[in-house]
């Protein structure tokens, strides 16, 4: 059974020795993969393995038959859901919160990220049209996470950059639900409420914690390398690089989350965004590191095209990443070449 790295279960047994490209040898045959092993093979380059086959067969749909793997992870996104409403609920009444429930509620939902290296799948089974603050603040924690440890920070290191994203909209709990929740474009006084957030969200987790740095990070999320950004115009070198991690973690869920005012954006369309945002705006390192190891994750998801027709991604296109190989039926569809078709929905 021939299947991607980002595919496999902790568990799956290798059918055959795996070799990367120098004819190193990585994995024996009959080896129990572990999560570390998944991760080896991605270190060594290797994008596909034979495995033994499995005797059920996984299936990834949300609405019916979710993988072991992530029907036990939902019970710690449960926790960390419950938890980010019970901190912008205290917030809002009191202005701080209480600094213990912040690593009850999103401890548990880190130290289960490390069996699971598919990251679009997580983000496409935690999506929904409701409570778009909460579930964008827990995928901006997990976002910051994956990031940071992409970017070679250390364990310790990449759960406090998780945790400034699972706090960075805190301040968001002092803006008026009308402006909040309005399905409509903001009136530009209505913006500069909103934009106050970032200040708000500064003082109370200065209030609540002794973490300057995630105060930094909820003040700072929006500024841009450029001095575009808000609310103070920082520059790249005067930004800090957790907040420039927030901000590309912030810019990735919100623009593919379902938004009271906005519908979500296929997932590597907006990746093809990021990285014109990274030339001036959102800083290039984390940025690229993001669309480096987010693009092994689109082999093998189900796609719909925008001519009505359903297939699967199976190669990115070496000339143009956002534009993918699709297998429809018996033939292939190159979208770098047809360009008057793309990707309508990535499906789980």
């Amino acid at each position: 059974m021939r299947v991607h790295v980002t595919d496999l279960i902790p568990g799956d047994q290798m059918q055959q020795d795996a070799y990367n490209q120098s004819g190193l040898h990585v994995l024996k045959k009959g080896t129990s993969i572990r999560s570390e092993d998944i991760s080896k093979l991605k270190q060594h380059g290797i994008d596909y393995i034979e495995i033994v086959q499995r005797e059920v067969a996984i299936t990834t749909d949300p609405q019916s038959d979710l993988s072991d793997a992530y029907h036990n992870l939902l019970p710690h996104f449960q926790l960390a859901f419950d938890g980010c409403s019970t901190l912008f609920s205290e917030a809002a009444e009191t202005g701080r919160f209480n600094s213990s429930v912040v690593d009850d509620s999103f401890q548990p939902l880190i130290n289960s990220l490390n069996e699971h290296s598919d990251v679009v799948s997580l983000l496409l089974l935690f999506n929904g049209k409701d409570d778009y603050t909460y579930r964008h603040s827990i995928q901006v924690g997990m976002l910051c996470y994956y990031i940071a440890n992409w970017m070679g920070y250390a364990s310790d290191e990449a759960y406090h950059i998780g945790t400034a994203g699972y706090l960075h909209d805190i301040g968001k709990c002092k803006i008026p639900s009308d402006i909040l929740n309005k399905p409509g474009k903001l009136l530009p006084e209505e913006f500069e409420a909103v934009k106050l957030h970032t200040i708000y969200g500064y003082e109370i987790i200065s209030e609540s914690m002794d973490d300057k740095i995630s105060a930094t990070v909820a003040l700072q999320h929006h500024e841009r390398d450029d001095g575009s950004g808000y609310p103070r115009a920082l520059r790249e070198e005067q930004i800090h690089p957790y907040a420039h991690i927030c901000a590309v973690a912030d810019v990735y869920s919100a623009m593919t989350t379902n938004r009271v005012y906005q519908s979500k954006q296929q997932l590597l369309t907006v990746l093809r965004e990021l990285y014109g945002l990274s030339f001036g705006k959102l800083n290039g390192k984390p940025t690229h590191a993001f669309i480096q190891q987010m693009l092994p994750n689109f082999i093998g998801k189900k796609v719909e095209l925008t001519n009505g027709e359903s297939g699967i991604i199976v190669m990115n296109h070496p000339s143009d990443y956002f534009r993918p190989l699709v297998q429809v039926g018996p033939r292939f569809v190159d979208l770098s070449k047809e360009v008057d078709v793309a990707i309508a929905e990535i499906l789980l």
